[in-house]
């Protein structure tokens, strides 16, 4: 059978046509570069393997969204510059949303919710801030020291209560752990910090046992976090990481952690086993002036956290 030149050519340009769309569909996705700080119990790593909550629990949104990653530890400067000059392939964990990032990144759906920070000093210390009763009036004290770690958000709120603050700051660009046994050595008189990154000094720094802890009940509110990514990343991406972070066990809600809610002024604190505390009541760290009023902060020696 022979077949016309004329019809022979159009049906050739459909059958490489179709073979053209073919082949871009069965294109692979990139692999997608992680990038994670050294925060923990949040992410870090120890003998390599990769460790703390929010990193595994990314890697496993990331698998559950059927996307090949390539996990890389980098400092939070560079993590930033990258994403602002939109590094391909490219996206990070764990991060507030703020007004500045979201100009350069796209945010997944919360994640995590962040409980609320609260603030330690040394024990010689101790007295000298419990005197205050609440936030405002510890950051309206020029005699103290904030310690203060340089290029990190404490949540919107905070980061402008601390600009606005009285008191001499203590800038540094270390992780927690290192402005911790600053504190610890006298350096600062006081820090405000993440409760999960106190639980984890705690657990593995003898010097935990020089500071205490101390809890205001005008205290932001914890934070959700977030998984951002370059601005260029595909918006399809973005949606499995959305529908991977909803299927995941452990999204964020008043099972996971969410920040401690507010309480109101004379509520005073809750103890372990959640039955309200009078702000009259001393607690055990205050020792036996059980008489003497108490602040609307409670304090706890490390050794007596709940």
């Amino acid at each position: 059978m022979n077949i016309h030149p004329s019809r022979l050519k159009p049906a050739l340009l459909a059958l490489f046509a179709g073979l053209g769309c073919s082949m871009a569909v069965a294109q692979p996705m990139p692999t997608i570069t992680v990038a994670w700080r050294l925060k923990p119990p949040y992410h870090y790593a120890e003998n390599g393997e990769l460790k703390g909550l929010l990193l595994l629990r990314a890697q496993a949104i990331f698998t559950e969204a059927g996307i090949a990653t390539r996990f890389v530890n980098e400092p939070q400067r560079r993590i930033w510059n990258n994403l602002a000059h939109g590094e391909p392939n490219y996206c990070s964990v764990s991060w507030y949303r703020l007004p500045e990032r979201e100009a350069v990144a796209q945010f997944s759906q919360p994640f995590h919710m962040d409980q609320t920070h609260i603030v330690l000093t040394s024990t010689r210390n101790l007295d000298e801030v419990k005197a205050h009763a609440t936030l405002p009036e510890l950051l309206a004290n020029k005699e103290l020291t904030l310690g203060v770690i340089d290029g990190v958000s404490y949540g919107p709120e905070l980061d402008g209560m601390m600009a606005r603050s009285a008191n001499q700051i203590m800038r540094r660009t270390v992780d927690t752990p290192s402005m911790l046994r600053m504190l610890a050595a006298g350096r600062a008189t006081y820090v405000i910090v993440d409760r999960a990154d106190w639980a984890f000094f705690r657990e593995r720094d003898p010097l935990a046992q020089t500071l205490s802890m101390l809890e205001y009940p005008d205290m932001p509110a914890g934070l959700p976090r977030h998984i951002v990514c370059s601005s260029n990343v595909p918006e399809g991406l973005m949606e499995k990481l959305n529908r991977a972070i909803a299927n995941t066990p452990g999204a964020p809600g008043p099972s996971s952690g969410a920040g401690t809610p507010r309480r109101r002024r004379g509520e005073g604190f809750r103890n372990g086993q959640g039955r309200p505390m009078s702000p009259w009541r001393t607690s055990a760290a205050e020792g036996p002036r059980g008489k003497e009023r108490r602040a609307d902060c409670r304090s706890q020696s490390a050794a007596h956290v709940d």
